[in-house]
């Protein structure tokens, strides 16, 4: 998928005795976005973006050691052993010696051609690194200014964390000007080091620019055009946050000690077999209890209650990845956690003062990332819902750019279900995130020229492969279901084959499920429904 940016100028900070001006130079081929205002909260914004920061270059997948140099020194060797291993043989030994003789001053003549081209190499991608730090990522950060915060959005490096940074309005002085919508951003290495000068003694006037959107017929060369073949695994990544946030939570507090304790286990501690997990024990008014496997090591958090009102036990996998809140310790009143489930992506949030909040998100695990083999998209019904009702509630939404789904359904005058289905389908293509913390829909566009919904009907082939299955004669047949207060269990029979069970609660969105196939034997439901499960749900709500 192309993506093209055209920032007017580059962003820059600068930083004087007495004060600090941040710009960001935002990309003027999108419909104006802009905000001007003092910074007011200044250290906990400081250590937020920085931790922003470390998400966007960490890099948590396995990195195999290069064996190469060795591989090379062993088949060197080899000859040396087999000469070793005839001793006896004189006249061979002799030739064998001659031989390495003039094998090595042939090794040195090529260290000595090759020497300056390698050295010029390592020059040039060390001047790459330093100089040109943003060659060495695909996107820049995503950025949305609403009429009651700004907030930040980014990947890490393995496409396995997602960040987001929101800054309420209280958390700037002197907001001189603003106004809504969603942008990239020029960023930059040498930016997010002028960000750590920031003082609590210093004005810092924080400023995306909205000069760069002004009509200029000179000065052109002011401008940096950036076009960007963005794989599909970004787009479908940002996709793919924002059905999990939609999706059943399990959902607890925790204090900044309870997380400091599980950083410092995870620092102690070097785990050299499986299970490399986190099991959480929640059990209604007791404390939360957090064990780190496989040395059974439990950290009881006293202070931290599970107020639900089942009892639970969640393994969440790739815990090292926690250790990206630590910066944000010393500046956080409480942690909110968001668990999906056993092997499921979960959410944590910051909240760093009233009007600022972190919230980092989690895929399943470390080689699970958002982007390649979640499809918790596909946990989401797709409803049936007129083009002109989703522009009607697109329209709304806009108009107030973020709104809960009663509030909406209120303004728009429709029923809560139509909106609901529409508020999934523009979730799904990128044009709205819900709010974890405000529990809001908010209006974001991801890409300029908006993404064509009819091309996201197939989010995947497990979705086209079930949709193909329920136009089938006798695709899904014998479907029986029972409904309790809160689930409704669903059983039925796939291509004649398949015994597939799924429960969905009254949004009809997955909770569970099961099936025969070979998919589920491998993979359960942690890397999301099979095509039979998805067929039975599909058919279900059909009939």
């Amino acid at each position: 998928m192309k993506f093209n940016y055209k920032y007017g100028g580059k962003s820059n900070v600068q930083n004087g005795v007495a004060s600090t001006n941040v710009a960001f130079a935002p990309d003027v081929l999108r419909e104006p976005t802009y905000f001007i205002g003092t910074l007011h909260k200044k250290i906990p914004f400081r250590e937020a973006i920085s931790a922003l920061h470390d998400v966007v270059v960490a890099d948590f997948k396995f990195q195999p050691k290069d064996n190469t140099q060795y591989l090379e020194w062993l088949k060197s060797q080899e000859e040396v052993w087999l000469a070793e291993a005839n001793q006896k043989l004189e006249k061979t030994n002799s030739e064998i010696n001659e031989l390495q003789r003039k094998l090595k001053g042939l090794r040195e003549q090529r260290e000595i051609i090759t020497k300056p081209f390698y050295k010029a190499q390592q020059k040039y991608f060390k001047y790459l690194y330093t100089r040109d730090y943003a060659a060495w990522f695909v996107l820049d950060p995503v950025i949305t200014v609403h009429p009651d915060q700004v907030f930040f959005e980014c990947f890490s490096k393995d496409e396995s964390v997602y960040g987001k940074l929101s800054c309420d309005y209280d958390v700037f002085t002197n907001i001189s000007d603003f106004k809504c919508g969603t942008t990239n951003i020029d960023y930059s290495e040498s930016l997010y080091n002028e960000f750590l000068k920031i003082r609590s003694y210093k004005e810092t006037d924080f400023k995306i620019d909205p000069s760069g959107f002004d009509v200029q017929t000179t000065g052109e060369e002011n401008y940096k055009e950036v076009k960007i073949d963005l794989p599909d695994s970004w787009v479908r990544g940002f996709l793919q946050v924002s059905s999990a946030m939609t999706s059943e939570k399990i959902s607890f507090e925790l204090e900044a000690a309870d997380i400091a304790n599980f950083i410092f286990i995870l620092k102690r501690n070097k785990e050299r077999k499986s299970p490399r997990s986190i099991k959480y024990i929640l059990k209604p008014g007791q404390p939360i209890v957090a064990v780190f496997e496989p040395w059974n090591i439990e950290v009881a958090c006293p202070r931290s209650l599970y107020k639900g009102d089942t009892e639970k036990e969640i393994r969440v996998w790739g815990r090292r990845r926690i250790q990206l809140l630590e910066r944000l310790l010393p500046i956080t009143d409480k942690f909110t956690v968001h668990l999906l489930g056993t092997g499921m992506p979960s959410f944590y949030t910051a909240h760093l003062t009233n009007d600022m909040y972190f919230t980092l998100g989690l895929s399943g695990w470390t080689a699970n990332d958002w982007t390649q083999v979640s499809q918790l998209d596909l946990l989401a019904p797709r409803g049936q819902v007129s083009s002109s009702a989703l522009q009607t509630v697109y329209l709304g939404l806009r108009k107030n750019w973020f709104r809960t789904e009663k509030e909406l359904a209120t303004d728009v005058g429709m029923d809560i279900t139509t909106v609901n289905k529409a508020l999934t389908t523009f979730t799904q293509a990128g044009k709205v995130i819900y709010d974890l913390k405000n529990k809001v829909y908010r209006a974001r566009e991801l890409k300029r020229e908006g993404i064509d919904i009819d091309s996201l009907r197939f989010s995947s082939e497990t979705d086209k492969e079930a949709y193909m299955i329920t136009q089938k004669d006798d695709g899904v047949s014998d479907i029986k279901h029972t409904e309790d207060q809160e689930k409704i269990t669903i059983t039925g029979i796939v291509e004649k084959t398949y015994t597939p069970m799924v429960k969905v609660d009254k949004d009809l969105r997955i909770v569970d499920g099961n099936c025969s196939c070979s998919y589920y034997y491998n993979n359960k439901m942690t890397k999301g429904p099979c095509a039979h499960i998805l067929a039975l749900r599909i058919a279900f709500e059909d009939k």
